[in-house]
């Protein structure tokens, strides 16, 4: 492809405001929040199978809980966690039952996260390739990319086909060698292309994945485009799109909100309050969300890597003594288990007693007293988690800021399982 024909579909694929690099790619903290949450969900998932208390299944395990982070992941990786489901019938994947596999599993996943060289996760690559595990392929690329983010390109099928047709080449999917000579050109291109692209390979990741779902159309997709044009298919993806984008949008306005209300309460309440960081400018009600916030997070007693991920937490309160009093997670349509991770990994991070409030719209409730009731998350006795209704919090904000007197008015409307 000519120089100038692939810049146009760059410069089509970021003006594109319903395309995966606005809505997953470019301004969505869940995605940033993702890395740590997965990369230390990866560490324990390594444990438990070096420990034998991995168990025999997908569902209730460690790795569970990282591909569903993966999945939580917008429309690039949905369906990321298919290829993890244990299929009994046809005994794949093959690192349940197998416990030869399921430790070289292990080794390949602590070898790569652990990996300062991409030669290195490469030679983990072609170790896990010769073992020939059953079930075992590239959809683990999935995996690699949070770990190594400018290194490793996700995989799937969306984007194997996008990558086939912007590139008119053939690959496979199910083979780790396919995988590599794609990762090769993708780095190849991405490198040429460095101003008009990202050194993260989501980025390009995307395009691809973006051409393969034939949001984009080029010369080497039309005529399947004008077939399924034909079939209404493709009319209804944009509209289904352009829901999601909708419900994105109401959706923030509503975190937004949530964050607003907490914020005033603290306020009120006598606390310093810190807002997300990358929300300081956000709005609600005519005021910038930073206008309620400390300047800086000063938390000089937290690990530097924990204190970045707590500084992206939505909301916190602090005592005079900037000491952490309570935690808020705003939950949206994608972030509730990873939100719960977060506040997990922020509790075994500091020694005092905290309470965590995770911040959910009303038709959510039923999911989050499941994602509480995993054995997980019952299993640790030290962790204080309750749940605040959207409705709730709206509604008795006002009241709570004029009669509370402490933290301890939340038990008003807070909820636990």
């Amino acid at each position: 492809m000519k120089s100038n024909e692939f810049e146009k579909i760059i410069l089509e694929y970021k003006n594109d405001p319903e395309s995966v690099y606005h809505t997953w790619f470019l301004n969505n903290q869940e995605r940033l929040k993702a890395f740590r949450t997965i990369k230390k969900g990866v560490m324990d998932v390594v444990s438990e199978i070096e420990n034998g208390t991995f168990g025999n299944d997908f569902k209730q395990s460690s790795l569970e809980m990282v591909v569903t982070a993966i999945s939580e992941q917008k429309q690039v990786f949905q369906g990321a966690a298919h290829a993890f489901y244990w299929k009994p019938k046809l005994r794949i994947p093959d690192i349940y039952e197998n416990e030869e596999n399921k430790q070289s599993f292990a080794r390949f996943l602590k070898a790569c996260a652990k990996a300062a060289k991409e030669s290195q996760v490469i030679e983990e690559i072609l170790k896990l390739d010769s073992l020939q595990i059953k079930g075992l392929g590239p959809a683990a690329a999935n995996i690699l990319y949070f770990l190594h983010p400018t290194a490793f390109p996700p995989f799937n099928t969306a984007i194997v086909k996008g990558f086939n047709c912007l590139f008119n080449r053939k690959m496979k999917l199910g083979s780790w060698s396919e995988y590599l000579k794609m990762r090769e050109v993708i780095l190849e291109v991405n490198s040429q292309y460095r101003s008009e692209l990202s050194k993260d390979l989501g980025m390009i990741s995307g395009l691809l994945f973006e051409i393969g779902s034939e949001r984009i159309i080029i010369e080497n997709n039309a005529e399947e485009y004008l077939v399924k044009i034909e079939e209404s298919k493709v009319y209804k993806t944009k509209m289904k799109r352009h829901k999601e984008v909708l419900d994105d949008l109401r959706e923030e306005s509503e975190h937004s909100e949530m964050q607003y209300h907490l914020a005033r309460l603290g306020k009120a309440l006598g606390y310093q309050v810190w807002i997300a960081q990358n929300d300081h400018s956000r709005e609600w009600n005519g005021k910038k969300l930073g206008e309620f916030s400390l300047p800086k997070l000063m938390l000089p007693d937290l690990d530097p890597a924990v204190r970045d991920t707590v500084a992206l937490i939505d909301v916190i309160w602090l005592d005079q003594h900037n000491k952490i009093v309570s935690a808020f997670e705003v939950e949206k349509s994608t972030s509730i288990y990873s939100g719960i991770l977060r506040l997990y990994d922020l509790s075994l991070s500091i020694a005092e007693d905290q309470s965590f409030f995770l911040i959910s719209p009303d038709k959510r409730e039923k999911e989050i007293k499941a994602q509480l009731l995993r054995p997980s998350f019952q299993n640790a006795k030290d962790l204080q988690m309750y749940y605040i209704l959207f409705s709730d919090l709206r509604c008795d904000c006002d009241a709570m800021c004029k009669f509370g007197g402490d933290a301890t008015i939340l038990n008003k409307i807070a909820k636990t399982v």
